[in-house]
């Protein structure tokens, strides 16, 4: 709210009529926890980000890692398959082994969790940053600015994202960090949607008062933008990243499946899809576990960004029937 309009408001709150509302961390916090799936997902989320962080930790208290062959422990005879019941679980590899090569598999899911949660949120980090900057841009500027960032935008959304990352990664040199480049190519195709929402919200918020309260007191448009344009587009960007991040961990999976992302012997997920389509009867924990993986993954992400977006906007109604407290929602 700008200046002039928020020192009208505190002079007039000295008369103890207009009880001083709560903080708007204070108000978010109130309406997620009514919010019980969500709370339940943000758990599991905050879970998978610190066995992904704390990785290389696990895998040392296990004694192995993602890369080392332990070609003793699976039959050659047999085209490779584990040894032992269970894909080779035992003291020493917790999950079992990988079918041919003998990988520990839990060592490779953990690490595989750094880089499919890292390229998602890295991904997210650029469409959120391009598209608020396009989108802010085309609502505050003039009629031929607007025009032409519109149009490129309708350009960027329209642009078929899998062919286009496909053709990307497959002429970028080998030697370029693949996780960097496929997170840079997803951010870099994807941020239209981001910068139509944006700019959508940009057009409705310039219209009121307070905005219109800073442009006749001569602020630049920069500074109305940074003051009072970017605070309030705090919660529809918050809300929209949210739920952009599940889509990005499935497109990094599916690149990965189709053999075009993470390269080995850097293990994501998806990769270990790409080699376990092969191995469902003979060593079907091979296929199970990056799949359930990154199903929990997307799932509790997804309920996570649905109950934000509630707590965010109260006028909106859960999308999530269970474990949504309606009694609880109208007290928040």
């Amino acid at each position: 709210m700008s200046e002039a309009l928020a020192a009208s408001q505190a002079s007039g709150a000295g008369t103890g009529t207009v009880p001083a509302p709560a903080s708007g961390a204070r108000q978010f916090w109130r309406r997620l926890r009514t919010q019980r799936a969500a709370l339940v997902a943000a758990v599991v989320v905050l879970l998978l980000v610190l066995v992904a962080l704390a990785a290389p930790l696990l895998t040392a208290l296990e004694g192995q890692d993602p890369t080392t062959y332990h070609p003793h422990l699976v039959d050659s005879a047999r085209g490779g398959v584990p040894l032992g019941s269970f894909g080779g679980i035992s003291a020493d590899h917790w999950l079992g082994v990988e079918p041919q090569t003998g990988r520990d598999l839990f060592a490779r899911l953990v690490h595989g969790a750094r880089v499919s949660l890292g390229v998602a949120l890295a991904a997210t980090v650029v469409q959120v940053l391009i598209g608020v900057v396009v989108g802010v841009a085309a609502g505050l500027g003039n009629r031929l600015l607007d025009q032409v960032l519109s149009r490129v935008t309708d350009i960027i959304v329209a642009m078929p994202l899998m062919i286009m990352a496909l053709a990307l990664l497959a002429i970028v040199p080998s030697d370029f960090p693949r996780p960097v480049l496929v997170a840079l190519i997803i951010g870099l195709i994807a941020w239209g949607s981001t910068a139509k929402i944006v700019r959508a919200q940009t057009i409705t918020l310039k219209e009121l008062d307070y905005v219109a309260a800073a442009r006749l007191s001569g602020w630049s448009t920069w500074r109305i933008a940074r003051r009072e344009l970017l605070p309030a587009l705090a919660a529809p960007v918050i809300t929209y990243a949210a739920l952009l991040v599940p889509v990005n961990i499935t497109i990094e999976a599916a690149l990965s499946f189709l053999g075009v992302g993470v390269k080995p012997p850097t293990p994501s997920w998806g990769q270990m899809l790409t080699s376990a389509d092969v191995w469902y009867q003979a060593a079907p924990q091979y296929l199970l576990l990056p799949a359930g993986a990154l199903f929990v993954t997307v799932l509790a992400l997804t309920v996570l960004g649905d109950g934000v977006r509630t707590a965010l906007d109260p006028r909106a109604a859960s999308r999530l029937r269970i474990g949504t407290g309606r009694k609880g929602e109208a007290r928040a």
